[in-house]
């Protein structure tokens, strides 16, 4: 399948788009830019790998948590372009795109702000807990207790490293550190192709949004 995949979900914008099994991927600090590069992106990548619009067999983009405006971004623009070429649209979860292809126990993480992480837990692909926001105090309970199942741990994600050297020396030794400070529309595209997730029913997705987890400033303002 050609399918273009945006991720928008951190500081870091990524665009990967597969003709056939070959996939091609850009990224860049993006900051708060994301929709003033995402569109030059995507044109760069149709463009190399040899395709038009209308060749396109669906879109992707990350499913939240993560930055309020870049979900929102990606969402749009995805959504926004499934409609107008007629094909499918899939959001898949953040943190099971950072968790794809690490084998073993997984705990993915992205800072939230307000000393807090989004993170959840995987097992040999499996999802374990759902996700979640919390402080690094409780991230570390959470590792206790999964150690005690004589479990070895590997916190990944953008932001792993503010973890594992925050945690305690007596659950680092139990504990493995891999940052990847980078996008993650190249494991959309994987996760897409080998759940078969466009061989499904796709229209609900167009009237979904991003899951934030967490209430944005404003909102929580209001309360």
């Amino acid at each position: 399948m050609n399918l273009l995949a945006i991720d928008a979900a951190c500081s870091v914008l990524s665009v990967a788009v597969s003709r056939g099994e070959e996939i091609f991927q850009a990224q860049t600090p993006a900051g708060m830019k994301h929709s003033e590069l995402v569109m030059d992106l995507i044109n760069t990548q149709t463009e190399k790998a040899g395709l038009k619009p209308d060749e396109l067999n669906g879109i992707l983009c990350m499913g939240g948590p993560g930055s309020f405006t870049g979900l929102r971004i990606g969402f749009s623009i995805s959504k926004g372009l499934a409609l107008s070429m007629s094909v499918p649209f899939v959001p898949v979860p953040t943190l099971e795109c950072i968790a794809y292809q690490i084998s073993g126990a997984v705990i993915p993480v992205i800072q939230a702000r307000k000393d807090a992480f989004f993170f959840a837990f995987f097992k040999d692909g499996r999802r374990i807990i759902g996700d979640a926001d919390g402080t690094i105090e409780q991230i570390a309970e959470v590792l206790r207790e999964k150690i005690r199942e004589n479990v070895k741990i590997t916190i990944t994600g953008p932001d792993a490293e503010m973890i594992f050297y925050a945690l305690p020396d007596e659950l680092k030794c139990f504990c493995g550190c891999l940052c990847k400070n980078s996008g993650y529309a190249k494991e959309l595209i994987l996760i897409a192709k080998n759940k078969n997730l466009f061989y499904n029913d796709n229209t609900a997705f167009l009237y979904s949004g991003p899951e934030y987890i967490r209430k944005t400033d404003a909102e929580i303002n209001l309360l």
